[in-house]
């Protein structure tokens, strides 16, 4: 572990450096907080915010606690990804620390299958799902479907099923992937993807932002490409499920990201999770609506009071865009180029460039290699979004084969 001398300011864990936790590290290091950040790699962009900064993975659940105790630390986050949040919430309450979440939703926010069967007992709309244990188990969802693990993160162990003939190979896959030795397979509800943003103070819901989920054609089924506001699929409606949602799974304070896809008939809930959305949706809410997530979420992870006061949307914007920047082929990368140019197209809030030279990309994994993103405003969504485009056409990623890397 690397640090320096602690200033007066409170301390505070985070769980996680990477592309996901930028944006909450770096309001932790303007408000002064004394940040130690973990992560299982030594290169995590994130650790330039930290104080301390600790080669641990966000699954290490001893660690992770023995590091909290050492530290002494006043609170703790795992903001961004899944899996870290009922560790969190299981060492808070150990530690006697305040934390947003009880152990029992966390630990709902992480496992499908719970939640599938949570939404089911409180009626809501979700697609026709199943769970399997086997490759050869005799599905009744019909094909084509999705067949996924149920304790993996966004499209991981997630594969798109033509036909029945490919049922086994992706059921295979999803349970090599399973911490839980289950797959689950789920009905393809054909309409767009959006995500609602929101804050909840005891048990009151506090709905921010319905974004649009535009994804890319790459080859992985539902990449995002970008995330866009205001939303164009969705409405009311929408918030009103995700206050639903919430309640079910027994959020009552803290950060939630929910979601759901528009069928014909309607929001058809596909995930929650209690935790700040993973694609700088925490900043795009903050220059879209004018609410800091980022800071509230710190607020609920010392345990500090928030005031409803805090959780009033106003649109600050037009529209407002997270566009998010792929590399364009296999390698080893040597160099950026275009970032000043991209920073200078009207409209760009911020860029982040996730990797340095010698980072090696690909095969392509389900976002895990995007590179970057760019954060652009505009007096319309449709504006927003051509500017953020124009600003990612202008950065270069420079790759080299891997052979030729000496």
């Amino acid at each position: 572990m690397e640090g320096s001398g602690a200033p007066p300011g409170k301390r505070l864990l985070v769980l996680g450096a990477g592309p996901a936790q930028l944006g909450l590290l770096a309001a932790a290091r303007e408000r002064g907080l004394f940040v130690i950040a973990l992560d299982r790699d030594p290169a995590a962009p994130g650790f330039q915010y930290a104080d301390r900064r600790a080669i641990i993975s966000t699954e290490d659940e001893p660690g992770i606690e023995r590091l909290a105790a050492t530290e002494r630390v006043d609170g703790l986050i795992a903001p961004g990804t899944d899996w870290p949040v009922p560790i969190a919430a299981r060492v808070a309450e150990r530690l006697r620390l305040p934390h947003p979440l009880s152990p029992e939703a966390a630990a709902l926010t992480v496992s499908k299958i719970r939640q599938r069967e949570r939404f089911a007992e409180r009626g809501l709309p979700q697609p026709g799902w199943q769970v399997v244990s086997e490759p050869e188990a005799n599905v009744a969802v019909p094909v084509p479907c999705v067949v996924k693990a149920p304790d993996r993160q966004g499209q991981r162990a997630l594969t798109l099923v033509p036909s029945t003939d490919d049922l086994p190979v992706a059921i295979a896959h999803a349970l090599a992937e399973s911490r839980s030795g289950l797959a689950v397979v789920e009905e393809i509800v054909e309409g767009p993807e959006v995500q609602v943003g929101a804050f909840s103070i005891g048990r009151r819901f506090f709905p921010l932002t319905v974004t649009d989920r535009l994804t890319a054609d790459l080859p992985a089924f539902g990449v995002a490409l970008a995330h866009v506001w205001p939303s164009e699929a969705a409405g009311d409606e929408a918030f009103r499920v995700a206050d639903a949602v919430a309640a079910a799974v027994g959020i009552t304070d803290g950060p939630t990201h929910l979601e759901l896809r528009i069928g014909p008939g309607g929001p058809q809930v596909m995930e929650e999770a209690g935790r700040l959305g993973g694609g700088h949706n925490a900043e795009l809410c903050r220059e879209a609506v004018g609410v800091d997530l980022n800071a509230l979420a710190l607020s609920a992870a010392l345990g500090e009071p928030v005031d409803e006061s805090e959780l009033r949307p106003a649109p600050q914007v037009g529209g407002a865009c997270i566009r998010f920047l792929v590399p364009p082929e296999e390698g080893v990368l040597r160099g950026v180029t275009g970032v000043e140019e991209a920073r200078a197209v009207e409209g760009v809030r911020e860029l982040w460039i996730y990797r340095e030279p010698g980072h090696a990309f690909g095969p392509f994994r389900m976002g895990a290699d995007r590179a970057g993103a760019v954060l652009v405003t505009g007096e319309s969504r449709e504006q927003a979004l051509a500017r953020a485009d124009e600003a990612a056409r202008l950065i270069r990623f420079e790759t080299v084969n891997a052979e030729a890397v000496v």
